[in-house]
């Protein structure tokens, strides 16, 4: 059992995932937690696909066409994250480097809360597929007050198929009300659907940017704190993206 999926269903708005601003040389910040400090680790370049048009990773449109696939490929061995999960990541990274260039959060700290939320979309035999979609769905439990925290339904069953309260969907565990909220096109399918993995990077990211800057420790934690309220959830995002920053740098 995923542990986020189990902490998510205490959390009263829902969990969100924050990839960050990944320029070519981007930082990938992570604070870890009490005396430890902030602990920095810089990420290795993403790099803009500057052939998207005829070599976009994964054949991937959208955000995802603009990573590198040779760099996506070396680091998901490296790492062993999903190959399509990590486009998915560094992808919306890189749009949001352009669309909010003052946020500065990486794309290892998406990929951390990635592991953390869904195993990248593994969760309970999903997988993510080619076109970046979850299958099958990704949901997390009923919140209905019988076993976690109530919380009313928002959406009729029409995101998480069920009218009996909400719970979390997809590969970042997006409460229904967020998503009505944040809800991103990120493949540029015409579609926001938390169950895509571009998708769902890309409303997360600019839900953690909405907090402010994430290039400083306090920052850092501010934001993701903001997505899940308990520091301990926040220590384990922090050395989790330091670890894949240091795999992949």
């Amino acid at each position: 059992m995923v542990r986020a999926l189990l902490v998510s269903a205490l959390v009263l708005f829902g969990l969100f995932i924050g990839v960050g601003v990944l320029t070519p040389k981007a930082r990938g910040l992570a604070a870890t937690g009490g005396s430890q400090g902030a602990g920095v680790a810089e990420a290795s370049a993403v790099g803009a696909n500057t052939a998207a048009a005829t070599q976009s990773a994964g054949g991937a449109g959208g955000d995802a066409a603009l990573v590198d696939p040779t760099w996506a490929t070396a680091s998901a061995a490296r790492t062993g994250i999903p190959y399509r999960a990590l486009v998915g990541y560094a992808g919306a990274a890189l749009a949001l480097a352009r669309e909010l260039p003052q946020c500065h959060v990486g794309w290892n700290t998406l990929a951390a809360l990635g592991s953390i939320e869904s195993a990248h979309g593994t969760h309970a035999g999903s997988t993510i597929t080619a076109d970046g979609a979850a299958s099958p769905a990704i949901y997390g439990p009923a919140l209905d007050g019988s076993k976690y925290a109530a919380v009313s339904d928002t959406d009729g069953g029409a995101l998480d198929g069920t009218a009996n309260g909400d719970r979390a969907v997809g590969p970042l565990q997006f409460i229904p009300s967020t998503w009505m909220r944040w809800g991103a096109d990120g493949n540029g399918d015409g579609v926001s659907d938390p169950q895509q993995i571009d998708d769902a990077s890309l409303a997360a990211g600019r839900y953690l940017c909405s907090c402010g800057d994430l290039s400083g420790a306090a920052g850092w934690r501010a934001s993701v704190f903001a997505y899940n309220h308990v520091e301990s959830y926040v220590d384990a995002v922090a050395e989790t993206a330091n670890r894949y920053a240091a795999a992949v740098g």
